[in-house]
């Protein structure tokens, strides 16, 4: 066995957490001239788990485990040391190269069923969780305080998966079954630096269609609304309906149009979502099967940098029953995706799409990251991602945002 005149040592420390704790057992170690492989640190309700991976010289190992002996019952926490072998080590820096996943599981609340069940697919993928953190903020302790709370734990993963499209199908069914709403990306560069965001706007950043609404007005509701949710579901191809949904507008007068738009029913998290996408510097972008008019309304609202839509025709102050220029289909969608990004010099793996209907599918699959939103289960089945037991701020957890972060810059948040 080869023989060696340095020694590795990892020290495991645990305890009460407090000012200074970090700074005098690493004085220890520096004062030694140890070199530090590894560390990290974790504090979970005011309880520090603090691990250290060092090297130093045989002659020395002795004295610095004895001084940090003697430091750590003078500070009331338990430390222990475990021998590292080169061997050991060497197959650890050797794993370093292999792909990181993000896994996000989001909900109003996490349970142990749900933390439990995504371990075990990770687990079965032969993949090992390097970290786990929580995103959102603490949770409340009384039930009548879950109803708009968020929960969001990020797990960060490394290795291979055996079956990634497996996997990815796997975390999406629990996700159904458990109440809880999944993420899986690959840690990239790409991940930690999207510049753009793209979102469906009916049913999305709005919580309605506007041509159901437009249609109650005009006393075609239900037939309007039959037809949106058959184009939603993927039953009928979306620019038939469009066309037969716009027919029977016509005669309806344009000033409706501004009334339902200033009562638009917003999406719960959209001022958030907002704020921080523009304080951040995200550019944003509607591309919506609707209708230019409420996107430019959002649009002003909220600071948003592109819309497009479909534009209805108007003659003596009524809707015609025709639109205008081409129809914002499903193709469209990902085809004006691609463009903005090109425009804005943008990798398409920077980039973030969301939305609901069959309509988005083009879009969701085209962005680096495509979230579906309280989506069908035609979309749902066929996205990564996806969010449906939150309001639409949920992406930015998806994005990797922490609440602390958020509440830093943006205390009202």
């Amino acid at each position: 066995m080869e023989q060696h005149d340095f020694e590795l040592i990892l020290i495991n420390i645990a305890g009460e957490d407090r000012p200074g704790l970090t700074a005098e057992l690493t004085a220890i170690l520096g004062r030694h001239d140890a070199a530090i492989l590894d560390i990290g640190q974790a504090d979970i309700h005011h309880t520090l788990s603090l691990g250290i991976l060092f090297k130093t010289t045989s002659e020395k190992s002795g004295t610095i485990m004895k001084e940090l002996l003697f430091k750590a019952n003078e500070m009331n926490v338990s430390i222990r040391f475990s021998p590292i072998s080169a061997d050991d080590y060497d197959k650890w820096v050797a794993r370093q190269g292999k792909h990181r996943w993000i896994i996000t599981i989001l909900g109003r609340r996490t349970t142990a069923k749900q933390i439990a069940a995504v371990a075990k697919v990770v687990s079965d993928q032969k993949l090992n969780i390097d970290a786990i953190q929580r995103l959102t903020g603490r949770m409340p302790l009384h039930e009548d305080e879950e109803a708009k709370s968020k929960s969001c734990i990020e797990f960060s993963v490394r290795g291979t998966p055996i079956d990634k499209e497996q996997m990815q199908k796997d975390l999406m069914e629990l996700a159904s079954s458990l109440d809880f709403d999944v993420s899986m990306q690959e840690d990239t560069i790409y991940r930690r630096s999207r510049r753009l965001i793209c979102f469906d706007m009916d049913s999305t950043l709005i919580e309605t269609e506007v041509i159901d609404e437009l249609a109650i007005k005009a006393g075609v509701g239900d037939e309007v609304k039959a037809i949106t949710e058959a184009a939603m579901r993927g039953e009928i191809d979306f620019r038939e309906s469009f066309e037969k949904r716009v027919a029977l507008l016509k005669g309806l007068d344009v000033s409706v149009m501004r009334e339902i738009a200033e009562n638009l029913p917003m999406s719960e998290g959209i001022e958030r979502l907002m704020t921080v996408l523009k304080r951040t510097g995200y550019k944003i972008a509607i591309l919506s099967g609707g209708f230019t008019y409420f996107g430019n309304y959002l649009k002003q609202k909220f600071g948003i940098d592109y819309v497009y839509a479909n534009d209805l025709e108007v003659e003596d102050g009524k809707l015609t029953g025709r639109y205008l220029g081409d129809i914002v289909d499903g193709k469209r969608k990902a085809e004006l995706l691609r463009l903005i990004a090109q425009v804005e010099n943008v990798n398409i793996m920077q980039t973030i799409a969301v939305g609901d209907g069959a309509n988005d599918l083009p879009m969701l699959a085209t962005a680096g990251l495509g979230i579906a939103y309280h989506a069908k289960p035609k979309v749902k089945a066929d996205a990564k991602q996806s969010i449906s037991t939150i309001g639409i701020d949920g992406v930015l957890y998806f994005m990797g945002f922490k609440d602390s972060f958020i509440t830093e810059s943006h205390p009202e948040y």
